[in-house]
Formats: structure tokens, C-alpha cells, sequence
């Protein structure tokens, strides 16, 4: 299992990277629908979707909504005199009300699941309301300043990811060593509260790191805190979320595309919920 694991990894870095930092805005737009479209179809399984036609469907018309939205809102108008498009920002703002609701159904987890449990339906929107933001979110970042510098947006994304990963490992190990006070036990036992705190102050390290790279005023480094925490917070939401889901689909994993790892879903469930609330913060307070 490691070697697979590792083995996947080294092949999809470099594709990561080559495609953030190098892909022509249209084809990133392009690939990211991609990830966004396998998302949905493991989503589909996730909500109880069985059948492999309506799985495809599912995965057809996430696909669909994202090239929509990119045709709807051409790449030169996404950002225009330092404001996102009013369409994206919208979806944004969307997503910040979907992941203030998906806390309480993990809070009151297993209580009034009723209504979205045995509606296959409602789980789907679940979906589409996790993966579209996603979609906008990672595509907002990426063209931020594009004219003046191409890579800015780039960096921008791998600010998301490092702080993210600073916190999963920060977590995985403060929880192991310290863990007592389990997050939500109902919902993925292996998480703790210490091992989420742990994870935040991991994930300081990297805010400090990008304000100074980013030359942030000193009047407004606690913004960058606040949102770089919240930001991190919310991104274990994303994981207990997906976990959640699982729970009730009765599987392990969302898929089995990514040897070692399970599906694209089991890695980037964390980024559907960092990305669009820190892209939302950003577009809001600091762009």
C-alpha cells in the first residue's frame, strides 16, 4: 500500500504542478473540471447512486456547469478593476451559507438526517453545492493579477495547499501524540480537538511565511491570521463531511482511481471546503 501510494504521488506532482503553474488559463480551466467531474461521479456512488448510467450523468452535468461557467464568464472578465465577477462571487457566497449548514449536520450528527439520508437527490445537490464552488474558487485564484503577474494566482493556490497540508500533518501528529478529546467520534473517530488545534498552529508557520513574502502591511497581518485560521478550520470540516457521507453510504473509500490513496475525493475533501471560504474571504477583504 505504501508503495502504490508513493508511487501515485510522484506521478501526480508534477502534473499538479506543471498544470497550476503552466497551463494556459482555458486548459486549467479544463482540468480542473476533470477533477471536479471524477469528484461527482465517486459523489453519485457516495449518495447511494448505484447505477453506472446515472453516476456518468451526474459526472456529465458537473462537467457541463463548470465549461458553462467558463464560456458564461470569459477568462478576461473573471477579475475586472480588482473585483470578481459577480457570478462567481455569488457561487462563493453560496458555498460559505453550504459549509455553515454542513457544520451543523455534523454537530447534530446522526440526529435529523432523516431528510437528506434516504433522498439520493438531495445528497446529489450536497454535491454539486461542494464541487461547483470548488470549481470557481480554484479558477478565481488562479487568474487573480494574471495580466500583471502570471504566477501570482498560482501562488495564491499553493498558499491554500501548503497551510492545508501544514495542518494535516500538524494534526496527524499532535493527535497521535496527544489526542484525548475525539472531534466528532460518530463521524471519523480518528480525529481529535487537539489534533485539530495542533494543525492550526502548524499552519501559522506558513501564514507568517506568506506575509512576509507578500510584504503584508503589519496593520494587517491579524486579517491574514484570521482568515488563514479559518480557512485551515474549515477544511476539516470538508473531511468530516465527506466522512459523514461515507458513514451513511456504508464505504470505506469514494473510489478506487488512485491507487493506494482510494478516490479523488479522499484527497482533496479538505480542499472543497478551504478553497471556496478562503477564496471568499479573499475576493471580499483582501484582493
Amino acid at each position: 500500500m505504501l508503495k502504490q501510494r508513493i508511487i501515485t504521488a510522484l506521478i501526480l506532482a508534477p502534473l499538479a504542478l506543471f498544470s497550476i503553474l503552466f497551463l494556459p488559463i482555458f486548459w486549467f480551466e479544463i482540468a480542473i473540471s476533470g477533477v471536479v467531474a471524477i469528484g461527482a461521479y465517486e459523489w453519485a456512488n457516495m449518495s447511494g447512486i448505484c447505477e453506472r448510467p446515472k453516476k456518468i450523468l451526474f459526472m456529465a452535468a458537473a462537467f457541463a456547469i463548470c465549461i458553462s461557467l467558463s464560456l458564461i464568464v470569459d477568462t478576461s472578465v473573471i477579475w475586472y478593476q480588482g473585483q470578481l465577477h459577480d457570478l462567481y462571487h455569488g457561487i462563493l457566497g453560496i458555498a460559505v451559507v453550504w459549509w455553515i449548514v454542513s457544520l451543523f449536520m455534523v454537530l447534530a450528527y446522526p440526529k435529523y438526517t432523516k431528510f437528506w439520508r434516504e433522498s439520493r437527490s438531495v445528497r446529489t445537490v450536497f454535491g454539486l453545492l461542494t464541487l461547483i464552488p470548488t470549481w470557481v474558487a480554484v479558477i478565481a485564484l488562479r487568474t487573480s493579477l494574471h495580466d500583471v503577474d502570471p504566477f501570482y494566482g498560482a501562488s495564491l493556490i499553493f498558499y491554500v495547499l501548503g497551510i492545508v497540508w501544514a495542518a494535516d500533518i500538524g494534526a496527524f501528529f499532535v493527535g497521535v501524540k496527544f489526542g484525548r478529546h475525539k472531534l466528532r467520534p460518530n463521524v471519523s473517530p480518528g480525529k481529535s480537538l487537539e489534533g485539530l488545534l495542533g494543525g492550526i498552529a502548524a499552519s501559522l508557520a506558513i501564514i507568517a511565511f506568506a506575509a512576509l513574502h507578500y510584504q503584508v502591511e503589519p496593520s494587517r497581518i491579524w486579517l491574514h491570521l484570521i482568515i488563514g485560521g479559518i480557512t485551515v478550520a474549515v477544511s476539516a470540516l470538508g473531511d468530516l463531511n465527506e466522512s459523514m457521507l461515507k458513514r451513511c453510504a456504508g464505504i470505506k473509500d469514494s473510489g478506487k482511481i488512485l491507487p493506494g490513496h482510494g478516490g479523488v475525493l479522499d484527497r482533496i475533501d479538505s480542499l472543497t471546503a478551504a478553497f471556496p471560504v478562503f477564496a471568499f474571504c479573499y475576493v471580499t477583504w483582501m484582493a
